[in-house]
């Protein structure tokens, strides 16, 4: 048969009561041990039947306890187990006051606790049956005393027996009486106690799952500045586990949170967005909330401190910020190309027919030459205006399936006609990386990439390109997510690198702009285009380099899937 949460829980219950009972049961042994020894030794016992019995109840006591505590694991029905200990208690307290001299006897008061006992483990109805119990082996012990044990004395009258038994009967019912209610007090207080813990336990379970499951980091310090405590959202954003996080200064875990300190809006109370090296040595961008955490008299005694990683939101808002001057470029350059292109019509138009007014003879040959170079120099003039006029105003890339690896071996082996001997070309093309993208303008992109790197290793060096499938990472997973309904499913990772010189932390953030150039010879649209290329097929950029050791442009574009 089933047993229940509930009835489980109530045998573990009556159970320990059992063996509180138990241990109860034996100290009072020791205790009516050291009575009879005192009876004995007084002379108060006069006869020998009594002194025998006496001393045999005790150790049939003694025995009793010990078989209890004995077979106390092995019992499967703790009530009936409780209940037959509470009948052999009677029996024995019943013998030890018949032996001792009935109504008279000085063990007479151990009903007392057995009551308690009765309603301990069985509440109410354990109480009174155990009194009724009780009453009944007093009378009996009163009967046998006054007709087998009597002493000098004689038997005691029945009136005075019949009297001394209706107040002993009478105490022991009002202690049933009083040991219930005391037993309902105690049993309605453990439930309380027992609600009372469940709800602290679910309460710190629910807090404990929610601090865990914040998407946010979470860490609190003493009033020294010292954490007390580190979500895993905090591991993730610091890179310090939460044992090597707990007891360390705050500002060791979050570098830089001084400063967002000292610049508090309020007391107390500080707000702000700072950049620090996590514990693994990256880069990141952290929005932090931080205010006093007070006690229950509401005093400081502490700090909460709520981060974010901000470091792809930084990102996108350079982003924007870029996208936001690009557009300024194409309106300007609108107007521009409307400003020239006209002016540039008329004076090809009046050099054209001055051209076909020279007379012949001396100076017609030196017009005609220097005429015909205006009429070029015009000519690549208006190209270089529709050029920039397309990165400006890019036309919508001419989707169709394009092997990304195979396009770029092509590309490869067409640079490395114009490669320096100096500088090598190292090539790893994983095949079948199908994209939905405009060859052009990935020719147009690798080639640009290769022309920088080349420039970069000018003195000699070595080039790398490589395109591979790769997984979404948490940069993609949004831009993922969105290619997904176009049919997408995972990315593929151009990249280019170089061991060439590298580019200065303070023209990293601009090297995306348009016309910001660190090269003489330079127009500044070059990254700029590839820029504008990536962000028409739905992918990411990424740059690292470092001074004097190379530069490595990393490109992911969704690709159709695992082929």
């Amino acid at each position: 048969m089933e047993v229940s949460g509930g009835q489980l829980a109530l045998v573990e219950v009556t159970r320990g009561r059992v063996v509180r009972v138990t241990a109860a049961r034996l100290a009072i042994c020791l205790g009516a041990l050291l009575l009879a020894l005192t009876l004995v030794g007084a002379g108060r016992l006069e006869n020998e039947t009594a002194e025998v019995g006496l001393y045999g109840t005790l150790g049939a006591a003694f025995l009793a306890t010990a078989l209890y505590a004995a077979f106390l694991p092995w019992v499967r029905n703790i009530w009936r187990f409780a209940g037959l200990q509470l009948v052999g208690d009677l029996g024995l307290v019943t013998a030890l006051v018949a032996f001792s001299g009935g109504g008279d006897s000085i063990f007479s008061f151990l009903y007392l606790p057995v009551v308690v006992f009765g309603a301990l483990l069985f509440d109410k109805v354990g109480a009174y049956a155990t009194a009724v119990g009780a009453s009944a082996g007093l009378g009996a012990a009163i009967f046998f005393s006054a007709r087998v044990t009597a002493g000098s004395l004689g038997p005691m009258p029945f009136e005075l027996s019949f009297a001394l038994w209706g107040v002993h009967s009478g105490a022991l019912l009002l202690v049933a009486l009083f040991a219930s209610g005391l037993t309902r007090e105690l049993r309605l207080a453990g439930q309380k106690l027992e609600a009372s813990a469940t709800d602290l336990a679910e309460l710190r379970t629910l807090h404990e799952r929610t601090v865990a499951s914040l998407t946010s980091g979470v860490l609190t310090t003493d009033a020294a500045g010292r954490v007390t405590s580190f979500n895993p959202e905090a591991e993730r954003i610091t890179g310090r586990q939460a044992d090597a996080a707990m007891g360390a200064p705050l500002a060791e875990v979050l570098p830089g949170i001084e400063a967002v300190v000292a610049q508090g809006e309020s007391p107390g109370r500080a707000r702000a967005r700072f950049r620090f090296l996590d514990a693994r040595g990256d880069e990141r961008f952290v929005g932090v909330a931080m205010s006093d955490l007070r006690s229950s008299e509401s005093q400081p005694g502490g700090r909460v401190v709520i981060f974010q990683d901000v470091t792809e939101v930084v990102r996108m808002e350079g982003e924007l910020s870029r996208s936001a001057r690009l557009a300024g470029v194409g309106e300007l350059a609108a107007s521009i190309a409307h400003e020239i292109r006209n002016p540039l019509a008329a004076i090809s138009g009046s050099v054209e027919m001055l051209r076909s007014n020279l007379s012949p003879g001396e100076g017609s040959a030196e017009g005609g030459r220097l005429m015909n170079i205006v009429l070029r120099e015009i000519d690549r003039l208006n190209h270089l205006i529709t050029d920039f006029l397309q990165y400006a105003r890019p036309a919508p890339p001419k989707l169709e399936r394009v092997d990304l690896g195979a396009l770029a071996g092509e590309v490869a082996e067409a640079f490395r006609t114009s490669l320096d001997a100096d500088v090598g070309l190292e090539v790893a093309l994983e095949p079948g990386c199908l994209l939905e993208a405009d060859a052009g303008q990935l020719q147009q992109l690798l080639w640009n990439l290769l022309s920088n790197a080349q420039q970069a290793c000018r003195g000699g060096g070595q080039i790398r390109l490589a395109v591979a499938r790769v997984p979404a990472g948490p940069q993609e997973a949004g831009q993922e997510g969105r290619n997904e309904a176009r049919g997408w499913a995972r990315l593929v990772e151009l990249a280019v690198s170089d061991d060439g010189s590298g580019i200065e932390p303070g023209s990293l953030e601009r090297i995306f702009d348009p016309f910001f150039t660190t090269r003489s010879e330079g127009t500044g649209l070059g990254l700029a285009t590839v820029h504008r290329i990536v962000e028409g097929h739905g992918g990411t950029i990424q740059v690292e380099s470092s001074v004097g050791q190379g530069t490595r442009f990393s490109l992911r574009l969704p690709v159709e899937g695992w082929v």
